[in-house]
């Protein structure tokens, strides 16, 4: 059922005249409606404006660009990175460039960010199944190099990814790994750094990590990382040079906030501790540690949890025809009382 509202949602959200518990949506650290990060960013529109309305290459450049794509590279661990108006332009700057370099080879639900055709995603039902493919394609094919397009999880169905299988390819051959880490970033890795580190380094594999920084971090843009060569030709691509980047007032708020960011995961991982522990006996979910999405195949779980007036995420993706994708996702805005009254509502059904 879709809901019309006139605000953006955060613990809570207002419908049809009543006030819902909010168990949806991508904001995983609540920045989207947080007071303190709302108020750097008034900070950043004072000293920025509300828009930057020109390009990256004009002759007339602000330093917080620069300053926000060298954290950015510290942060996720790379040579180097660059920014975009939104992850879905900065997916289609990599892949619009590497289709001219290689083979493209999609994991299964790899998002539209990266495909070039609506023929692109794989339909194989597992990502595994997928791993054993592309490993003996590897194997047998004499291109050079192959591109191997993935996320860094699976945030639909509460999976996450390994990536060992990197070290059983051919160091004869030349590879490059895109990984799409929109739903890491801000959450998963040490200090919530996403998957770079848990990706093992070898000179036969390129890593480029690409991705939005409007879910966990809330800033309104995404980002491409990679080695310093390969983001320096990204930054002659019209992709980069044509297009609008993030307004600067977010970068601003986006460096203002290391700290808070840190305090916000700290507190969603409360929340997933609890939510964990209280709810393993009612075997309804499959989930991974730390991480806040819980994907369940009982689509009815979601009318009947709208009746105790708590509203959780369930549509058909990734288009109309596909079918219903039900899942709880915890945020850092929730209580610990929203958290138990979800949790009660749920022994309820299952009794």
């Amino acid at each position: 059922m879709i809901q019309i509202i006139q605000h953006l949602p955060d613990r809570v959200i207002q419908t049809e005249g009543k006030e819902f518990l909010y168990f949806s949506g991508t904001s995983y650290l609540g920045i989207s409606r947080n007071p303190d990060f709302q108020g750097y960013l008034q900070e950043g529109i004072t000293q920025y404006g509300t828009n930057y309305s020109s390009s990256r290459i004009s002759n007339i450049q602000l330093d917080i660009f620069e300053e926000t794509e060298q954290y950015l590279a510290t942060y996720v661990k790379t040579e180097a990175a660059l920014t975009f108006s939104s992850g879905f332009l900065a997916g289609q700057a990599i892949v619009r460039m590497l289709q001219t370099e290689g083979e493209l080879f999609y994991a299964p639900r790899t998002h539209p960010a990266l495909w070039t055709s609506n023929s692109d995603p794989s339909f194989l039902s597992s990502y595994q199944e997928w791993i054993e493919h592309i490993c003996n394609t590897a194997e047998a094919s004499t291109s050079s190099p192959l591109v191997f397009l993935t996320n860094s999880l699976d945030p639909l169905y509460g999976e996450s990814y390994d990536f060992s299988w990197l070290q059983h390819l051919s160091t004869h051959k030349r590879f490059i790994l895109v990984v799409d880490d929109s739903h890491g970033i801000g959450v998963t890795g040490n200090d919530g750094n996403g998957i770079a580190e848990q990706i093992p380094s070898l000179p036969h594999v390129e890593v480029i990590i690409v991705g939005s920084i409007g879910k966990a971090l809330g800033i309104p843009g995404g980002v491409v990382a990679g080695n310093t060569q390969r983001i320096a030709q990204l930054k002659k691509s019209p992709f980069f040079t044509a297009g609008s980047p993030i307004p600067p007032a977010y970068l601003y708020a986006f460096l203002q906030a290391k700290e808070l960011y840190q305090d916000l995961r700290k507190k969603l991982f409360e929340n997933i501790e609890l939510f964990q522990q209280e709810t393993l006996s009612l075997q309804l979910f499959q989930s991974f540690p730390n991480y806040p999405v819980f994907y369940t195949q009982h689509n009815t779980l979601y009318d009947s949890l709208y009746q105790h007036q708590i509203l959780i995420s369930s549509f058909p993706y990734p288009s109309p025809y596909h079918p219903y994708i039900t899942r709880i996702i915890l945020n850092a805005s929730h209580t610990q009382e929203d958290i138990y009254q979800l949790i009660n509502s749920l022994k309820i059904q299952k009794a």
